[in-house]
């Protein structure tokens, strides 16, 4: 057999919602990290909790994209469809390039499957026109005959043809078994048996491939180019938020509290961060979201880190206990993990459309820093300099993720801690003991004093209603209102946040791509590949929001033509035109629920340098 190396490849894993793609879909992208591959991950659910079988509403998707170098996004088209029912087929073959493999499992291709799929002939690869190259083989019958043995019962058996799959792409693309048999017996530790029955599919899969050359008479190796030396591994994007905030809170030495309620697509953080008792993290599933949020204000006002986790329809009913957080000064993470909208909209797609919410859906003047992480693995850096900001401004931040980041992964460099800035609250000092008021500011940075509740001399009252600059008391005094809004407002303003970067043709670029948050992927890629056509084209993107870095205006106002590119209807350009003068960009805007199609911007891009 020959070996053919390749730059990349990108493999979607199709079926029913319940046929495991996710997870056959995670396994090959742990396994590709592992050996130094860079990935770029698309789990592609439906909302259902669990459609008809068979149905063309309960297909559910995993897309992986496996780089020798770095991968920015899982990619427009995929290399390799495996689709393990017709309705799958029927809705994911637009996701295969003209020269793809399509793997099928032709037991699942019956009358009663074509019908539910809505095909209205016997032969769908006929009725869809596919003209690429289809192994089309009886899996379903192949595993039941492989774990015949096993004295597993027929729908159990089933459950394991996902694993049939994952075998024959490892035998396609060279992938060490080894590391798949790990990650499946640490997976099914309390099931053994579980875990060697799809090990042994595993097995078969792959021998299908090696003795039959089923899809080729070669097999495929992605390479491996230098990497920074480390221990990887492929980390979805909340699980690296939920690692940000307890490192935060180690560097910190504080306790973290996180009051949260379960919404997708934000509570896989609050299942990470419950596993780690083991590390002082306290983690409380309230009634509802307002007590998510109520809760954790209290825990900040005692003196811990203090998170709360949501997505957009949460952070509405938040809103209240957020505004507690912004009169009191209290140091508060609140995580949104966009999903579409508007109300219940689309629970498991992605968008940015909380952007304007985050800024400013609050009643009365309540500033709050805002971040936005730009990838899965980037979350857990976001998630720390949330933190660190909270903490040490005495103030509210949001962070903003999405469902395209939170749920996607990406090959991750463990960090060490000693490289990363130290948190540093303001504490009150000794010399305040007896004399403490709790408005009373440092004047270089705006930021009150933190006297943790138990402390001698330092009793205090924090609440709601505004209180006097000076002795902390209720006040109603319009001059001092004034005043006290203002101090909160220069406090954010105040807070220093990396400048604005530009990459690609920085200092002749023809147009400005910007963007912000989850994009930054698609929108690298459409730039990268415009230059290497000839077109000099910039990137902009940010991750601080509010403040935003002071080189901003300097920055965006530097070039001809500038297009601000976000999934929303135009928030991030209508924020920038706020607070830049003679500031008019062009917009791309799409709310789809999807992720951009690099091909989709490279066009819309082009068409805007053409005269």
């Amino acid at each position: 057999m020959m070996v053919q190396e390749l730059e990349d490849v990108v493999i979607r894993f199709s079926g029913d919602s319940g046929d495991g793609m996710q997870l056959a879909g995670n396994i090959f992208s742990t396994a590709s990290a592992t050996v130094g591959n860079d990935i770029s991950t698309f789990p592609d659910y439906p909302a259902d909790i669990r459609a008809p079988q068979g149905s063309l509403n309960g297909v559910s998707g995993f897309q992986v994209h496996v780089g020798a170098d770095k991968v920015y996004t899982p990619g427009d088209q995929c290399d390799v469809l495996v689709a393990m029912n017709a309705a799958a087929l029927k809705t994911q073959y637009k996701f295969a390039k003209p020269t793809a493999c399509i793997i099928i499992d032709t037991d699942s291709f019956q009358a009663s499957d074509l019908q539910k799929a809505a095909f209205t002939t016997d032969n769908p690869i006929e009725e869809l026109g596919i003209k690429q190259n289809v192994i089309a083989a009886p899996i379903s019958q192949m595993v039941k005959e492989c774990l015949a043995e096993s004295g597993m019962d027929n729908k159990a058996i089933l459950k394991c043809r996902n694993m049939f799959a994952v075998g024959l792409t490892c035998w396609l693309f060279d992938r060490d078994l080894n590391v798949v048999e790990n990650f499946l017996r640490e997976k099914f530790g309390k099931k053994p048996e579980i875990a060697e029955a799809n090990i042994k599919v595993i097995h078969a899969g792959y021998d299908y491939g090696h003795n039959t050359h089923a899809a080729a008479d070669h097999t495929y190796r992605i390479g491996r180019k230098a990497k920074d030396p480390g221990i990887y591994m492929d980390i979805m994007g909340n699980k690296a938020t939920a690692y940000g905030f307890i490192a935060a809170a180690e560097k910190a030495g504080l306790k973290l509290y996180l009051g949260s309620y379960p919404i997708t697509p934000a509570t896989d953080v609050l299942h990470e961060l419950s596993k780690h008792k083991s590390l002082g993290v306290i983690t409380v599933q309230c009634e509802d979201e307002i007590a998510g949020c109520a809760t954790s204000v209290g825990a900040a006002f005692a003196g811990a880190l203090a998170v709360t986790t949501t997505s957009g329809p949460g952070i509405c009913l938040k809103s209240e206990a957020m505004n507690l957080a912004v009169i009191t000064e209290l140091p508060l993470v609140v995580l949104d993990v966009q999903r579409g909208g508007p109300s219940t909209g689309l629970p498991t797609k992605s968008e940015q459309a909380d952007l304007l919410q985050a800024l400013f859906g609050r009643n009365g003047e309540s500033p709050m820093p805002v971040i936005a992480a730009t990838s899965p693995t980037h979350c857990f850096d976001a998630a720390y300099m949330a933190c660190k900001i909270a903490l040490e401004h005495l103030t509210p931040v949001v962070l903003l993720t999405d469902g395209f980041v939170a749920n996607g992964s990406g090959a991750w460099k463990l960090p060490d801690l000693n490289n990363y800035p130290d948190i540093r609250p303001q504490y009150v000092t000794p010399e305040m003991k007896g004399s403490y008021s709790p408005y009373l500011r440092n004047p270089d940075n705006g930021v009150r004093y933190w006297a943790v509740p138990g402390q001698e001399g330092y009793t205090h009252i924090l609440g709601g209603l505004e209180k006097d600059n000076k002795t902390g008391a209720i006040s109603t005094d319009p001059d001092n209102h004034d005043l006290m809004c203002r101090l909160r407002a220069d406090k954010v303003a105040r807070i220093a946040v990396p400048d604005l970067t530009v990459e690609g043709c920085a200092d002749d670029a023809d147009l400005l791509i910007v963007g912000f948050g989850g994009t930054y992927g698609h929108l690298y890629s459409a730039m990268d590949e415009m230059n290497k056509a000839g077109k000099k084209t910039a990137l902009a993107h940010f991750s601080y929001i509010n403040p935003l870095p002071k080189n901003t205006a300097e920055v965006l106002k530097r070039y001809k033509k500038v297009v601000v590119a976000e999934q929303n209807l135009g928030q991030f350009a209508g924020y920038l035109r706020m607070h830049i003068d003679n500031f008019t960009p062009y917009q791309y805007n799409e709310v789809k629920g999807q992720p951009f199609a690099v091909s989709e911007l490279v066009a819309a891009f082009t068409d805007l340098l053409n005269p």
